[in-house]
């Protein structure tokens, strides 16, 4: 039976939109990004699921750890049971950070990440109202990873612009200064080359970039985390690397303790240029037929759900369904969704039946839903809240 005749006998007496989440595929992508960080753990970027049941399903399957996207967030997990909890970008939000403060267990779990002296004063205010006898609150530098070739004029920044620490140097003030604030404590380094880790693998000239980049990363952390370490006065028992597109380089570079990854889990579409592991998608949405316009024409209810990043096709859904496309003129419409059969030889579609997409990037697509499907073969074994059905909004 296809993948399409699957999940459509698995939903048939659902409603659409529907989201669906194939377990078999989720597991196995699980094991494999595993295996890829070669023995190396691996924490889960909760962004790229926002499902706490699949987090949960995660971890329990060898994952070590979470990298969420907020302090909230953050605070969720770890009051909900969840531990070591990387909060993978800085923050403002002086309500969090309060609440962090005044919370021992979080104050354990929680380590939270900084790129400017800016972000220490809200961190340095919270901690001040807070208790002063417990645990200090552990901080990560988020260090820039990006290529740059070339010199003067002629200098190229091939990555993206993430951080502002770069040189020893950099990375020296900024320790020193967070080793200043009462109850804080370095702990680590982050460097994400998104370059490597978030490009595809679509030509020659992308593969050399990937190898540099790997090269240079490798070759600058040394003298990094050494700065780091004598500004802060003792060594630092993390240094975070990667994600699901580097697993294998990141964690096999020096110095390096763990790796993130996630997107992999659902494989979404933006994945399905890449060499180094195979693409096994895990994560649907179904759209409804509800209007044939024209011969090899077709319209779905729905559907609008184009990810995030710059504008083009090679954020629009994927279609599933075999032989169907999206059109040019109006790709993923708000309301409707015109499709049109690109391969004679499709099933023609009619009012009633099922379409199923892929969204383009990962936890995304569960921003759209309270509620996801959880399949196995062509039946649904369990319904699980998204964030959104939690009634969570963490930015």
């Amino acid at each position: 039976m296809s993948l399409t005749a699957r999940l459509g006998r698995a939903t048939a007496h659902l409603p659409a939109p529907v989201a669906v989440v194939d377990l078999d595929a989720f597991d196995a992508n699980a094991a494999d990004l595993r295996r890829r960080a070669g023995g190396a753990p691996v924490r889960l970027a909760s962004k790229s699921v926002r499902v706490r049941a699949l987090l949960d399903r995660a971890l329990a399957s060898g994952f070590t750890g979470v990298m969420a996207y907020s302090v909230a967030e953050a605070l969720w997990l770890v009051g909900t049971g969840v531990r070591d909890v990387l909060v993978g970008y800085p923050s403002v939000d002086r309500h969090a950070l309060a609440r962090l403060a005044q919370d021992v267990t979080a104050r354990r779990e929680i380590t939270l990440m900084v790129d400017d002296v800016a972000q220490l004063v809200p961190l340095r205010d919270a901690l001040a109202a807070g208790d002063g006898e417990a645990p200090p609150v552990r901080v990560c530098l988020d260090v820039d990873a990006s290529l740059r070739v070339g010199l003067g004029r002629w200098r190229a920044h091939l990555g993206t612009r993430r951080s502002p620490l770069r040189t020893p140097g950099d990375v020296a003030t900024l320790a020193a200064r967070v080793g200043a604030v009462p109850g804080a404590r370095l702990r680590g380094l982050m460097l994400y080359e998104a370059q490597v880790a978030g490009l595809p693998d679509t030509s020659p000239a992308v593969r050399v970039v990937k190898r540099w980049s790997v090269a240079d990363v490798d070759s600058r952390r040394g003298a990094l985390l050494a700065a780091a370490a004598d500004a802060a006065g003792h060594g630092l028992d993390l240094v975070n690397s990667g994600g699901t597109g580097s697993l294998e380089t990141s964690a096999a570079g020096p110095h390096v303790t763990e790796v993130t990854a996630g997107s992999g889990l659902f494989t979404p579409g933006l994945f399905d240029g890449y060499r180094s592991f195979r693409p096994r998608p895990a994560a649907f949405f179904g759209l409804d037929v509800v209007r044939v316009p024209a011969t090899g024409w077709a319209t779905a209810f729905g559907g609008g759900y184009v990810a995030s990043g710059p504008a083009g096709r090679s954020r629009l859904p994927r279609v599933v369904t075999d032989g169907w496309a999206l059109t040019g003129p109006e790709g993923a419409g708000e309301v409707m969704t015109p499709l049109r059969r690109r391969s004679s030889g499709a099933r023609p579609l009619r009012v009633g039946d099922r379409v199923w997409m892929r969204h383009a990037k990962a936890g995304e697509l569960m921003e759209r839903f309270a509620e996801v499907h959880l399949v196995r073969g062509d039946e649904v074994v369990d319904i699980v809240p998204t964030y959104r059905g939690e009634g969570r909004v963490f930015g």
